[in-house]
């Protein structure tokens, strides 16, 4: 059976010095034998400032963080989920898109995902206040990929709180979610855990959820836990905090048996409200 790996990062201003982390935890990923693996979001850039994105955007298909992602796809031999990026946007000096993007093994790019939900928000009890929006234009549509281990649906961070993201990619075939993310300790106690396992449940897919973990170099603590959830929710790996890998295996009979023995999926009714 494939393995599949999250990777968890504590990331900071200086995107060399990332993208060398990266790389460290990508070749244990691949030397444990990981076929995909899936970085955090912002692994490249956590900022001192929302705007030091814009100062690192780079052309569709052109710039060092690009660069890497292929490279290491190829060097590795693996499918490679690169967490998000900051894309140009034509025409527009301020604001970027937190673009995800998806490698083959052989380092070629295979498909994107600009995050669609952005995270602009009181934290309820929290001083903390964001506004992706700022410095972020969202996405307007859903992605699915087919890979050799099964169909592969792409979401961020703040997507995870919206279900009808998720329905309308298993709609399309989902049967593996990868979700980079950069949740807040806050948010991140009172509801990370209990969103993913209801997003692998409710969808009968497996999901592989990795985070920023640690206290950033900005002064921002990110909350971690990055899990590995089978179809029926079972919590298959997990990293509490700070940098690593974790890995488990894609076990296609299971969520075969799953759908089959628990056919929610074909239950749902339509109604007219």
């Amino acid at each position: 059976m494939p393995s599949i790996a999250a990777i968890q990062m504590v990331s900071g201003p200086d995107v060399a010095e990332n993208l060398a982390a990266a790389a460290e935890l990508l070749a244990q990923a691949a030397a444990q034998g990981a076929r995909l693996a899936v970085l955090p979001e912002n692994f490249a850039l956590m900022g001192q400032r929302e705007t030091d994105k814009l100062a690192a955007r780079e052309a569709e298909g052109a710039g060092p963080i690009q660069t890497f992602l292929a490279e290491q796809a190829a060097r590795h031999r693996l499918w490679l989920v690169g967490g998000t990026i900051p894309l140009r946007i034509a025409g527009d000096d301020n604001r970027v898109r937190a673009a995800c993007l998806l490698f083959d093994e052989q380092g070629r790019r295979v498909a994107r995902y600009d995050k669609v939900h952005l995270f602009d928000v009181q934290v309820v009890g929290s001083a903390e206040r964001y506004a992706e929006s700022a410095t972020i234009a969202p996405g307007d549509r859903y992605v699915v990929a087919d890979t050799p281990i099964g169909r592969l649906g792409l979401a961020v961070c703040y997507d995870l709180r919206f279900p009808e993201q998720f329905r309308a990619l298993v709609d399309r075939g989902m049967e593996l979610l990868a979700l980079p993310a950069a949740f807040t300790v806050t948010t991140g106690l009172a509801h990370w855990e209990t969103l993913l396992r209801a997003r692998a449940i409710e969808n009968q897919c497996y999901v592989v959820a990795s985070a920023q973990g640690g206290k950033h170099a900005n002064g921002r603590e990110t909350y971690g836990d990055s899990l590995i959830i089978d179809p029926w929710g079972e919590i298959l790996a997990r990293l509490p905090q700070g940098p690593g890998v974790v890995l488990a295996e894609f076990d296609r009979e299971r969520l075969e048996n799953v759908r089959r023995q628990f056919p929610s999926l074909q239950h749902r009714v339509r109604c007219e409200v």
